[in-house]
Order: C-alpha cells, then sequence, then structure tokens
C-alpha cells in the first residue's frame, strides 16, 4: 500500500518484518500496528473469552485487541500491544489466543454459547459437583487461561536498574509537556522530560495542528532539538512512567534496545528510579468508544487512532469510512480523512445541535448512532438509529475523551467528574505532581502550550531560578465540546471491554444481582482486569453501572488506579539479579590471602568465607577444623571476621538511641567499652545479638550476625526515620570499609603488642575484657581494638581499614610465627562457638525469645526499648516453655545431628511427646565427643538428666544428657586472663 508523502515516517528505509508466517514490510518509524494497516491486515486476534475477531482498535498503550506474541525461541514475548511495537527490520509476530488458524479459530464455538458465558458464570457453574473441580473444571480452566503463551525457556536478554535525578520531572512529551521542558530547561533548571512514545510530540503527531505558524510535527521535532543540545536537560523517549511513589520517587520503565533485532549485549530494558524534587503531569487523554451492537468488528477503531495513523504513519484503515462521535474531535477526523482522499460515507453525530461542517461526498447525520453493523472478519455496513444502512469498510468512534489520571491516583488521590469534559480529571494529586494540559480537562492545543509554560514557570521559580521570559508556543484551540453519549438503548451485544468480552448487559447483569460497587463490578465482570486495565473502558462500564443505579457517575465513583500504568516485564524488576548475579559473592578483604594458603571456601549468607585451611597429611576436613580448634585453645589463631555487620552510629542522640533498640541497657556504656545485646523484633522475639563498642561520647560501632546486617541495618532506619524522627541520629553501614581480624588464644596478646603502636597499652590491666579503643598499628595505619571473644578464650578483634587487607594477614602470620599463629575458618569458628554455648543463626530462628536462649535477663524492665513489652506477654513466657541447653551423647563415640527431636526415655516418638529439637551440633575436639544446643521445654530445670535425640530422617535414636550450653570455661575464666 502507497504511503501518505506527509506521513512521519522514513519512506527510503524499508524493513522486513513478518507476522504469522507472511513476509510484509513497512518503514523506518513503524510500528508494528501501522505497518499491518499498511498492508492490509485486519484481523489481527481474538478476544479472551468468546473468541471473536478482533482488529486494530486503538494507535496507543491503550490497545484492548492487537495482541501479539514477538519474536521466537527463548525471546518469546507474549501480550505484546502491536500498537506500541517500534518496528525494526526481521520483526516476527504471530497472534495469540486461537486454537487453529487466526483466520479459523476452532475456539470461537465459545460465542455460540454466549447465553450460557455471561458475567459471573464461572462462579455459579463450578460450583456443583464439587468432586468435578479437580479433574475437570480446573484443568479446562488452567488450559483456557491467559492469552499469549510463554516459550518454557530462560530469558536471554539482559535488564538493568539506573537512578536519576532532577529539579523537574515532566511526564509526557505532548504539547503541554514539550512546552513546560522548555520553559524549565530555558530557565536553567535539571529536567528529565520521559515519553513512552519513539516519536516525542504526543498528539501533535497524530493531529498535526500549527503551531508558531509552523506544522505542529515540525514544531515537535525542532523543540526537541533544541531540549536535546540542553545539557541540563535529558530526554527519555521510550520511557513509561510506570508509578509514583513517597518522596518524589518515580518508577519508569526505558525500553532500551527493544527496537533492535538483537540487544546484544546492551540491556533490552532499564527500570529507572528518578527521584525529582517537583514533577509535571502531561499525559494527555485517551480516547473511549461507545456501545452499541456489534461494535467490536475488525475496522471499528477509535477516532483518534485514525487520524494518527493517516497523519502520522501515512497509512490508511480504510477506504470507505464513516465517524461516529459524540463531541467536536470526531469532525477533525472526518475532515483528514477526505483532505488525503479517503470517502467519507457519513459523519453521525449523536447530538442534536451539533456544529455542521461541510465534508466531500458526506452525509451528515445529528441526533442518531449506530445501531448495529454487518460483517465478520471486518465491518462491511452499518445501521443507524433511524434505520439508515450504509456501506464502509471503516467505522472511527469517539465516545468522548477520558484524561488519564492513573498516576494522580497512587497516593490515594480520586479523581472528580467533570461534566464538560465527561470525564474525570485529578484531584489531590501527589505532593510536588502538578497536572497541565489534556490530562486536567484542557483539550486546546493553545490552552495545553500555555499551562505547559506557567505550570513550569512557577515550579523554577520556586526551586529558586529565574523563570524564562520566552513566550508560550501560539496554537489555536480546536473546538472539544461534548455530550456524554454512552450506547445505544435496547441492544443485544453491545461492547464495553473488548479484550474480555465484557458487555452492557453483563454491566446491567452486575447491578441487578447485587454487585453494585465499582470494585464489585470489575470483579464480577472483569471489566478493566484484561492487559489494557480498562483504558478505553472503564469510564463507559462506570457510566452503565451509574445509569442502572440511577446515579450520577460522581456518585458511582471510580476505582483507584495502582502501579504500574503499563505493564512491567519481571525482568526488568529482577535487572542484572539472575543466574550468577541473583545473589552476588562477596569477597572479604583476606580473600586472597586465604586462596593462596589453600582454604576450602563456603558461601555464608552474600560472603564467599574459609570454612578451613587444609594441611599437608590431613585425611578430610575434620582433621583441619580439630587442629584449627585445638591451635586456638592452646596457642592463638586469626579468622577474618570482616562479614559481620557493622554499623556506625553517631549523633547526639545516638546513646538514647542504642539503648532504644537494644534489650538490654546501654545508657551508661562508659566510652571506651564494648557491650554484649539483644535486639529485640516489635513483637518481642530475638532479631538479632551482637556488641556495640562506644568508641566516643556519641559515637558507636554496633555489630551483628553476618546474616542480619541487612535486616537490622534496615530496622534501625525504620527507628530512626519513624519511631524517632526528632532525634540527632545518623547511622551507616562501615561494613566494606573495614577488615577485621579475631585475634584468638592464650598467645593472642603477646601477638597483638608486637602490632599495636606504643604509647598504646593493651595489658589486663589496662585494657580489660570489654574493653576498645581508636589506636595505630604497624607503624601508624589507624586501628579499632575491640577486647571480645566469642570462642571462650583471651580474644581479640582487630579491625584496620580494608584496602590493607591482604597485607594485614601477612603481617598477621609473620607476627605470630614464634607462637605458631594459626589461620582458622567458619567450621572451627562455629565448633567453638557450641562449645562457648554462644547462639547464631541457628537459634536465631526469628522464633524464639531472650528467655528461650536463657537470655530473659537481658530484657530491662526499667527503660523503653522496642519489644520489651510484648517479649512480656503470656504465651512467651510459660513456665515449661522452651530453654537453650546443651547436649552431650552417653556414648560418646556417637553422632548427635541437627534437626532432631527430643522425646522422653520409653516414649514413643510422636508429636505428642516431642519435647523440643537439636538446632546446632558440632565435633569438640577439646572435649572429644560430639556435642549440640538445642531447645528443651523447662530444659533449665533439667540439667544432668537423659533423653532421647531422635531423628526421623536418618533413623537415629541416641541417649543424651542435658547440660549447661556452656561446654567450655563455664565460668569465663579464660577470656578475663
Amino acid at each position: 500500500m502507497s504511503r501518505f508523502e506527509h506521513a512521519l515516517i522514513d519512506h527510503t528505509k524499508t524493513l522486513s518484518l513478518t507476522f504469522n508466517g507472511q513476509e510484509m514490510q513497512g518503514h523506518a518509524g513503524d510500528t508494528l500496528a501501522s505497518a499491518l494497516i499498511a498492508n492490509g491486515r485486519k484481523l489481527v486476534g481474538r478476544s479472551f473469552k468468546y473468541h471473536r475477531p478482533r482488529g486494530i482498535f486503538s494507535a496507543g498503550p491503550e490497545e484492548p485487541n492487537a495482541l501479539v506474541e514477538l519474536r521466537e525461541g527463548p525471546l518469546q514475548e507474549p501480550n505484546t500491544r502491536a500498537t506500541v511495537i517500534e518496528l525494526y527490520d526481521g520483526l516476527v509476530a504471530k497472534s495469540q489466543n486461537h486454537m487453529g488458524s487466526l483466520d479459523y479459530d476452532l475456539l470461537s464455538i465459545n460465542d455460540l454459547f454466549a447465553p450460557f458465558l455471561s458475567a459471573g458464570f464461572y462462579y455459579k457453574t463450578f460450583m456443583w459437583p464439587a468432586a468435578f473441580w479437580e479433574k475437570i473444571y480446573e484443568p479446562a480452566i488452567r488450559r483456557a487461561a491467559g492469552l499469549g503463551s510463554l516459550s518454557g525457556q530462560a530469558d536471554p536478554d539482559a535488564y538493568d536498574k539506573g537512578y536519576r535525578h532532577c529539579d523537574l520531572l515532566v511526564i509526557g512529551a505532548g504539547p503541554s509537556g514539550l512546552s513546560a521542558a522548555l520553559s524549565a530547561g530555558r530557565a536553567g533548571a535539571r529536567v528529565i522530560l520521559a515519553d513512552d512514545d519513539f516519536l516525542m510530540g504526543g498528539r501533535v503527531n497524530g493531529e498535526r495542528p500549527e503551531i508558531d505558524g509552523m506544522d505542529g510535527a515540525d514544531w515537535a521535532s525542532q523543540s526537541g532539538a533544541e531540549l536535546a543540545a540542553m545539557s541540563n536537560v535529558t530526554l527519555m523517549p521510550r520511557t513509561t512512567v510506570f508509578g509514583v511513589f513517597d518522596d518524589g520517587v518515580y518508577g519508569a520503565i526505558e525500553k532500551h534496545t527493544d527496537h533492535w533485532v538483537s540487544s546484544a549485549t546492551k540491556p533490552r530494558q532499564i527500570l529507572w528510579r528518578i527521584t525529582a524534587k517537583r514533577s509535571i503531569l502531561a499525559t494527555g487523554a485517551t480516547e473511549r468508544s461507545i456501545a452499541f451492537d456489534n461494535n467490536d468488528r475488525p475496522g471499528i477503531m477509535l477516532s483518534g487512532a485514525v487520524r494518527t495513523y493517516v497523519n502520522r504513519f501515512g497509512v490508511t484503515p480504510g477506504q470507505t469510512a464513516a465517524v461516529l462521535t459524540n463531541n467536536d474531535s470526531g469532525w477533525a477526523t472526518a475532515r483528514d480523512l477526505a483532505a488525503v482522499g479517503i470517502n467519507v460515507a457519513a459523519v453521525i453525530d449523536t447530538r442534536g445541535d451539533a456544529p455542521l461542517e461541510a465534508i466531500d461526498g458526506a452525509a451528515l447525520v445529528t441526533g442518531q448512532a449506530v445501531k448495529s453493523t454487518r460483517g465478520r472478519k471486518g465491518i462491511k455496513e452499518i445501521t443507524l438509529t433511524n434505520g439508515q444502512t450504509m456501506d464502509v469498510d471503516l467505522l472511527a468512534v469517539s465516545g468522548g475523551w477520558s484524561p488519564n489520571v492513573h498516576l494522580t491516583c497512587h497516593h490515594r488521590g480520586k479523581p472528580v467528574w467533570h461534566d464538560n469534559v465527561a470525564g474525570f480529571v485529578p484531584n489531590n494529586p501527589p505532593p510536588g505532581l502538578i497536572c497541565v494540559g489534556a490530562v486536567s480537562g484542557e483539550f486546546g492545543v493553545g490552552a495545553c502550550l500555555k499551562a505547559g509554560r506557567a505550570a513550569a514557570n512557577s515550579i523554577v521559580k520556586d526551586l529558586g531560578y529565574k523563570p524564562s521570559r520566552s513566550a508560550a508556543p501560539k496554537a489555536e484551540d480546536e473546538p472539544s465540546k461534548v455530550t456524554a453519549f454512552w450506547h445505544v438503548p435496547n441492544t443485544s451485544r453491545a461492547w464495553v471491554d473488548l479484550q474480555n468480552d465484557v458487555t452492557v448487559k453483563d454491566v446491567k447483569q452486575s447491578h441487578q444481582e447485587g454487585f453494585r460497587s465499582v470494585e464489585h463490578l470489575k470483579r464480577y465482570t472483569t471489566l478493566g482486569m484484561a492487559t489494557d486495565q480498562g483504558k478505553t473502558s472503564n469510564v463507559l462500564g462506570l457510566a452503565l453501572m451509574a445509569e442502572a443505579a440511577g446515579k450520577t457517575i460522581q456518585e458511582t465513583g471510580t476505582t483507584i488506579f495502582r502501579p504500574p500504568y503499563t505493564p512491567v516485564p519481571l525482568g526488568a524488576f529482577g535487572g542484572r539479579a539472575k543466574g550468577k548475579n541473583y545473589k552476588p559473592t562477596r569477597l572479604p578483604p583476606s580473600h586472597q590471602w586465604a586462596k593462596r594458603n589453600e582454604a576450602s571456601f563456603t558461601e555464608a549468607g552474600l560472603w564467599l568465607r574459609a570454612e578451613w585451611y587444609p594441611r599437608a597429611g590431613e585425611i578430610g576436613w575434620r582433621d583441619s577444623v580439630d587442629r584449627e580448634v585445638l591451635a586456638v585453645r592452646e596457642r592463638v589463631g586469626i579468622c577474618d571476621v570482616t562479614t559481620l555487620g557493622k554499623i556506625d552510629i553517631q549523633g547526639r542522640d545516638a546513646t538514647a538511641f542504642v539503648n532504644f533498640v537494644y534489650s538490654n541497657g546501654f545508657a551508661k556504656l562508659p566510652v571506651g567499652k564494648v557491650r554484649y545485646g539483644i535486639m529485640l523484633r516489635e513483637d518481642g522475639i530475638v532479631m538479632d545479638d551482637g556488641t556495640t563498642a562506644r568508641l566516643a561520647e556519641n559515637h558507636y560501632v554496633m555489630t551483628t550476625t553476618t546474616a542480619n546486617a541487612g535486616n537490622v541495618m534496615r530496622h534501625l532506619e525504620f527507628v530512626r526515620q519513624c519511631l524517632k524522627p526528632n532525634w540527632d541520629v545518623h547511622i551507616i553501614s562501615v561494613t566494606d570499609g573495614w577488615c577485621q581480624a579475631a585475634v584468638a588464644g592464650p598467645r593472642s596478646r603477646e601477638l597483638l603488642a608486637k602490632l599495636v603502636d606504643t604509647p598504646f597499652d593493651i595489658s589486663n590491666k589496662a585494657f580489660p575484657f570489654m574493653a576498645c579503643a581508636e589506636l595505630t598499628v604497624c607503624g601508624g595505619v589507624p586501628a579499632r581494638l575491640f577486647r571480645i571473644s566469642f570462642s571462650g578464650e583471651l580474644a581479640y578483634e582487630l579491625a584496620v581499614p580494608a584496602r590493607f587487607g591482604d597485607s594485614f594477614f601477612e603481617v598477621l602470620m609473620e607476627a605470630g610465627a614464634e607462637y605458631d599463629v594459626t589461620p582458622y575458618g567458619l567450621e572451627a569458628l562455629s565448633a567453638m562457638r557450641i562449645e562457648k554455648g554462644h547462639p547464631v543463626a541457628n537459634e536465631l530462628t526469628g522464633q524464639t525469645t531472650a528467655r528461650d536462649l536463657g537470655l530473659g535477663r537481658m530484657v530491662a524492665e526499667n527503660k523503653d526499648s522496642i519489644g520489651a513489652v510484648m517479649s512480656r506477654r503470656e504465651g512467651l513466657n510459660l513456665e515449661d516453655g522452651y530453654k537453650l541447653v546443651g547436649l552431650r551423647p552417653i556414648d560418646g563415640s556417637e553422632k548427635i545431628t541437627a534437626g532432631a527431636h527430643f522425646v522422653e526415655q520409653g516414649a514413643e516418638y510422636t508429636l505428642e511427646n516431642d519435647l523440643g529439637w537439636m538446632s546446632s551440633v558440632g565435633y569438640s575436639p577439646s572435649l572429644g565427643t560430639h556435642i549440640g544446643l538445642g531447645f528443651l521445654k523447662a530444659g533449665d530445670t533439667r540439667l544432668g538428666e537423659t533423653i532421647r535425640s531422635v531423628d526421623g530422617v536418618r533413623n537415629t535414636d541416641i541417649e543424651v544428657t542435658i547440660c549447661s550450653p556452656h561446654f567450655i570455661d563455664p565460668q569465663g575464666e579464660r577470656l578475663r586472663d
């Protein structure tokens, strides 16, 4: 098909495409929809329920019909709107939701059963008999559910995430948005202009008004070029702002390489988090249809879409057209069709007082509407309400325009109805957001240009910039009067939601059966629940519901729109976090040193940690771990504990903050001291344990477990921002900033004394247990030293800047050579932790209380702290509640297992007889036997008794002795030496 010369496509660049195996051609600047129209393709899909023939209905993201499967193989993407797919050479698409060919869909037989498949039929039909549900009903529903299909293979495309900041975010690059961006950009403000189209200009590209004495499309191109040349302006075409969130944050999805044959190494789509001081919403309005019998045939399109295909893409969806309208914009479509030589058979205006305008060869009919249409796979004839018939192959329908208020509702703002525009307009938009142009009910191009400029100037002035003195672009306002006309009465099958096959009758039935709120209407009929989210049907459905209820549309109301505005691929939310990047591996600063020392590694949370260091002659890992444990107990060992979370807390209220988040008291902790703390959730359950050091009057460093570092940081931020917003507290994670080594064992002080610079004194008297200090080591390297121990031995943790990590461990090994210093890994650390009875991840499961852990006295009663009150609930303080105990097998050669459950001797192994469970186990080389920690009912009263540890998975039944969880040095004399 030849194109009109004025089209905004590149006639010199021909692109190939394939639709359902048929080869076609288009041009650069086409969408898939415009290319299909240019190739004479009217039938492009099937409706969801009845599988009725469907054609292209719109020209934008509101498209309910033209959904295709794009690409092939693992790249296949279902439910893609042909109207927003930018054409590229080699594009492959196929129709979906049909059995057999598109032209002869076997499932179209559903249309014959329409009387039995009315609204809510699934609620009524699949209730009986109950036995049919699993074998008949559910399988049938699952087979019929959905539209397109997935390849079932992993998505090979790459996705990414990005962050941008600006003074002003302009959403929509139509006349309002371009005018606003120009004014703000000229004032020097940092501006982001985002639009979902690949060609900026919005309606001016499809309507071609005159702006500043030039064609509207030329003005848009010139304005875009000016904005692109400004260093303070960022243009984001192919980008949909899909959500408005707190504090000026907007979610946006950019189709970065969707218009390429292959994205290669580039991300296909980018999920942007845009933070804006102010924003302007200029998203325009969406046209809606009118309901009449058989108004769903291919060739029946929105009037504005027809105009867009003619003016922007230079294609005609038909040769003989009729226009049905209830507003002035339908007449503009008739003029544009006639101007390019398309035969306009009639302009049918439902208004009796419509302003008549002669259209070459067209019958002008007022006060009437289209009653019905004829034609199966394409419209062939229309019948008017006065009985007149006309042969047409294109019917352009305009039922008025609905402002795109969606983003204004994301903070629970409810739009209000305006009769003068016959639509909902924004009300109470999110903070910092101003609505301009058609989205606020101003449909004239001239008014939109002025509104955009005025809003931008107001915003930039408020932000401290000097507003631009340039005048607003000049354009005439096209007539935009509308008289609401929703449907033709007494119809049999008039369609409201084209994709979901919702009819006027369904809406009325919903009301008759008691589903009368807008939320119930939506769910009972599925109105607006399709991929287009009812952009062309919601208001029509609400008007019909209001009519059935005898109320106004304002009284009936509308549903609240939620993000996303248009579908966002799950891959974009995931970004690069897939495959190996799903859970990126973090390496501690000593990783390269550990590799050189032949360490075996394991994943611990997000970290790759050394689990043991094998030596020649050792048969298995147990040999290595036992050697490392004994080395620490007898001499000295070093271990990288960088992975423990480290959070820096400063500010005038830092002490009160730490005292509030821990259950035990920190208000009187002296400077230069460390304290062990228990942190509770708001429900009284233990969240984490760790140590916090007071380095200065208002300076603390909190240490968390490796696994809970992120959770604790989020918790502290919640407390700071929400619970105590007026406190002067500043927190930051410094885990990656320091390399921290545990130096443990009887010779640890001697080793460190060789590294610590004078005049720092680390003798037992000057630097006792639980002391801390900022000092220097190795001749001036800044460091932090903490005298804490989780091994039960005399021990320290020494931290230096992370950049020294590799050399730091070399120095430790050199300094400790005369003491036969031994590096130890995670397994030895765990073994010593169990020997000493310290709880970690296996005990901190999110289900245990401080009382369960034997730390009940650490929940102070003389101060306020998070979770303290809830921890005193009766159910958490039962006399026979679970208590942490130690367990040793009667037969020292037997191996106990974590996860085993406790039962009395002679009792049956049943749920009713369950007394608790084993949480951690390990072999103790110091004791020469396996030992374990576990939770036992009233365990603290049963020390010395014998019970059974039964593991039903591994089929073991072992007698164990209940003992204190502190197997080694229970009085703590070694660590205080």
